[in-house]
């Protein structure tokens, strides 16, 4: 643990449930944090040897809500990231969504989308109308 790891204290945090930001380096593949979705200030390291080895562990997982890229080189950072199997993958930034573009997850992250012309359709029934112009003779 780099930093982190427990809870937050103080008068602003005492009347919740509040944990600290936490890092964690050398993590091993097969821990826990490297496995399932982790919904809280947990950022999980590990060293790849190259990027081939990184995006196989990256794509290894079971799930795939959301990924993250961080490079000066926009190239190889692009190109990585439209290897990465999940449904939103954020080059140097932070959050992936966007109202105008769907959100949503791969694999065991969830199925449909929501935002966007996407999220907007599973909300309609959609039907189908047929007229014949002219009657029958």
């Amino acid at each position: 643990m780099v930093i982190g790891g427990g809870p937050l204290r103080g008068a602003a945090y005492d009347r919740g449930t509040f944990f600290a930001p936490t890092v964690l380096d050398d993590v091993p593949l097969d821990a826990r944090v490297m496995s399932e979705e982790t919904f809280g200030p947990v950022a999980a390291v590990h060293a790849a040897a190259d990027d081939r080895a990184l995006l196989e562990a990256t794509n290894a997982g079971r799930y795939g809500l959301a990924a993250y890229v961080y490079g000066e080189d926009l190239e190889r950072a692009w190109a990585f990231a439209e290897r990465v199997e999940a449904g939103a993958v954020g080059i140097n930034v932070n959050d992936t969504t966007d109202l105008q573009a769907p959100f949503g997850g791969w694999k065991l992250s969830g199925l449909g989308r929501e935002l966007g012309p996407e999220g907007l359709r599973t909300y309609l029934e959609p039907r189908h109308l047929r007229m014949r112009v002219r009657p029958l003779s």
